[in-house]
């Protein structure tokens, strides 16, 4: 063990669907933030809490950058661009196998204006390309920005996470653990529960459908009968026709998003749980303040 101990936060920030969430996951060892094939799967802020002998590094998982399209899409871009002022140290993952696009030259005149925090420029799915594409990548992005560290990944693989990790913290200043060292997340369990049963709605709806909803947690009890934990998690959509569409003929959708999200429920506490689900419709929730307060996307904190 070393004489020095470092920590510091990073802020993993990108456009949608480049795999911060699955890079986030891969650090930690275990799930934390949900992961789908939608944009925009990540609407808050996620930290995942990476601890060894001699450093300690606070991961920041941000929503995808995009162009809003309704208030809770604002917050989402507030959310991630708030972050580059909050940090030690800025990974920006573009997606190899997509290639440039028009929202990467938006985050990186972004960056531009960050000053003196080292950003690595983190190439994902390495994988999926050849190796002169790699390199002409590595060419175009160069030009863009003056790059602490470029370094290529495959984030569900975990081809050169470890190098990552080294370079990180090589960059970090000496600094206190912030966290107990068995500690992978500061979020409450009710806010991974939630996001857990979301993940289940995002896997079996398609369209507008997964964008346009929310999921509350109403209430977790312990049954002193069966001492399973009894979970109430309220669905919330913007129409009356995505409400059909999630409960489905006879209800057998929603009884699919609830067996899976108990599973994985299950997987995160440890523990039997009885789940209860229900949807409600709230219209236009997404562009109406008290809703995104009341479903934890608090405007006034951005």
């Amino acid at each position: 063990m070393s004489d020095v101990f470092k920590s510091g936060f990073v802020a993993i920030v990108g456009r949608p669907n480049v795999g911060k969430s699955t890079l986030l996951n891969q650090i930690i060892g275990q799930k934390i933030a949900i992961m789908s094939d939608k944009a925009q799967t990540t609407r808050n802020k996620i930290q995942g809490v990476y601890t060894t002998n001699d450093a300690q590094v606070v991961f920041i998982d941000t929503p995808g950058i995009h162009k809003p399209k309704h208030k809770l899409g604002d917050f989402m871009v507030k959310v991630a661009l708030n972050t580059f002022r909050e940090v030690d140290m800025i990974f920006f993952v573009i997606d190899a196998d997509a290639g440039y696009g028009r929202g990467d030259e938006f985050i990186i005149e972004k960056l531009k204006r960050v000053e003196e925090t080292p950003v690595f420029l983190l190439i994902n799915k390495i994988d999926l390309v050849e190796p002169e594409a790699l390199l002409d990548l590595i060419a175009k992005y160069s030009e863009m920005l003056d790059f602490e560290e470029i370094i290529p990944i495959s984030a569900l693989q975990g081809n050169n996470l470890g190098t990552l990790l080294e370079e990180t913290t090589k960059h970090l200043q000496e600094g206190p653990m912030y966290y107990p060292a068995d500690q992978v997340t500061d979020h409450p369990e009710r806010f991974i529960i939630s996001e857990l049963i979301r993940e289940q709605v995002l896997k079996f709806t398609h369209e507008e459908v997964p964008h346009s909803v929310a999921v509350v947690i109403e209430g977790i009890e312990v049954n002193p009968e069966t001492h399973k934990l009894h979970i109430m998690a309220q669905i919330i959509v913007e129409r009356s026709t995505q409400k059909g569409i999630l409960i489905g003929k006879q209800g057998q959708m929603l009884k699919q998003i609830g067996m899976r999200a108990r599973k994985e429920i299950e997987l995160l506490l440890g523990s039997k749980v009885y789940l209860e689900i229900w949807v409600k419709v709230q219209k236009g929730w997404r562009d109406k303040e008290h809703f995104l307060n009341d479903y934890g996307f608090d405007h006034d904190e951005y």
